[in-house]
């Protein structure tokens, strides 16, 4: 199992940020594939609401400030400024770039058993769908304070790992990992349901894991 390295404090401009004529290309929080209330009883619409509308919303909006002064200190030559802002960048763009990937990794109607090529990978690197899951809950579970749990994609060996990452750290960025499935276990993801029993949050949200959105990432990052 792997555990996200924490990243040194740079910044890395990303192409495609600032178009031709100097207008910065927003980022937009994306619409959920279903309604609020549909992963229910799972996860209730209150906490989808809240965790879609107002904490990924934040995201989106504090990963644009940080952009913003970004563009102003490049334009101003101005390094540490550029340097400062590299934890802001890091945190608000994780937090975008994580729950973007997990709203489609869940689906009112998911759960059961994996579809497809990743099915045989699973089975491949783990021995079989159950041991995957017990260790995935398990990593997920563990992580200390706010983080997440993570399956992902190990290109250049060809395999499937785990991995837990703290706070809103981007999975590809700080491991190499290529995402396929997340586990959201910031408290705000579950608490207001299931209070601070983390292990009863993790084990129910397999019953709306979207295995056919797992299965496409898995055959793109495979290609």
């Amino acid at each position: 199992m792997l555990s996200c390295v924490k990243l040194t404090q740079r910044v890395v401009s990303r192409p495609g940020l600032l178009a031709a004529a100097g207008t910065r290309l927003k980022h937009t929080l994306p619409d959920l594939p279903y309604d609020y209330g549909a992963l229910e009883p799972t996860i209730s619409a209150e906490i989808m609401q809240l965790h879609h509308s107002k904490h990924h919303a934040t995201y989106v909006n504090n990963l644009n400030v940080a952009e913003e002064k970004l563009a102003e200190a490049q334009a101003k030559g101005d390094v540490t400024t550029e340097i400062a802002l590299g934890p802001a960048l890091k945190f608000n763009g994780g937090g975008h770039l994580n729950h973007s990937i997990f709203w489609t990794n869940l689906s009112p109607n998911g759960g059961g058993e994996p579809q497809g090529e990743v099915l045989a990978a699973i089975n491949r690197d783990f021995g079989s769908f159950e041991n995957l899951k017990k260790k995935m809950s398990a990593s997920s579970v563990a992580v200390q304070g706010s983080g997440w749990g993570w399956l992902g994609y190990d290109k250049e060996n060809n395999r499937l790992s785990i991995a837990a990452c703290p706070n809103q750290d981007p999975l590809q960025a700080t491991t190499g990992l290529i995402p396929l499935l997340g586990i959201d276990v910031w408290e705000h993801a579950y608490y207001l349901q299931y209070r601070n029993v983390r292990p009863d949050y993790v084990n129910a949200i397999w019953n709306v894991v979207n295995w056919e959105n797992i299965n496409e990432r898995f055959l793109a990052a495979s290609k």
